[in-house]
């Protein structure tokens, strides 16, 4: 802002075609201080013809135009920051308690699952040792033993009498020490 423009300086301007140049540029803007001066607006007299109090100046609006609003301060935005915050905050924990509810009702459903799954494997490989095992025992009964020693012949005897001894009783496991008792090996 140069320095008469406020009627503070003490010379006169007197470079007129320099400021016709210059006055658009923000440097040199004259910045007014108080509310814009509107001239013409009310009479300075009364009419005669108005009688009416309601006709007074004071009824009608004023000359200023209304400012815009202020922008918020920080400390006032710190307060609605935190203010608002608390109600987010206590939303975003429930979604959070919604979420985990329903991980922990999604993980129960897949464990689930998964047990059922295994029990479902466990039956599957216990189907398939008892075909490996009537395949063994079919082996064994169906064992030539025509051509071999003496010794092979009595083994594969108490291994078929072993398997009869099963199928007959259902026995579970192999008994090995069964031949000690029998006397007719």
């Amino acid at each position: 802002m140069w320095f008469g423009a406020t009627g503070q300086g003490k010379k006169n301007f007197v470079h007129f075609q320099c400021w016709e140049v210059a006055k658009d540029y923000p440097k040199f803007r004259i910045i007014p201080t108080g509310p814009p001066v509107v001239m013409n607006e009310t009479p300075l007299h009364d009419s005669p013809s108005t009688d009416s109090p309601l006709d007074s100046p004071m009824e009608t609006e004023s000359p200023f135009v209304p400012r815009p609003p202020r922008p918020i301060g920080r400390k006032a935005a710190k307060a609605k920051r935190w203010g608002t915050s608390t109600t987010e905050c206590v939303q975003l924990l429930e979604q959070i308690a919604k979420n985990t509810s329903l991980r922990m009702e999604r993980d129960l459903k897949r464990d689930e699952m998964d047990v059922a799954r295994e029990e479902a494997f466990v039956i599957q490989q216990q189907k398939a040792q008892e075909k490996d095992m009537e395949d063994r025992e079919m082996k064994i009964m169906a064992m030539d033993t025509s051509h071999m020693s003496l010794e092979t012949k009595a083994y594969w005897k108490l291994r078929r009498r072993d398997v009869m001894r099963r199928k007959l009783f259902h026995d579970d496991g192999p008994s090995n020490t069964d031949w000690l008792n029998d006397e007719n090996h």
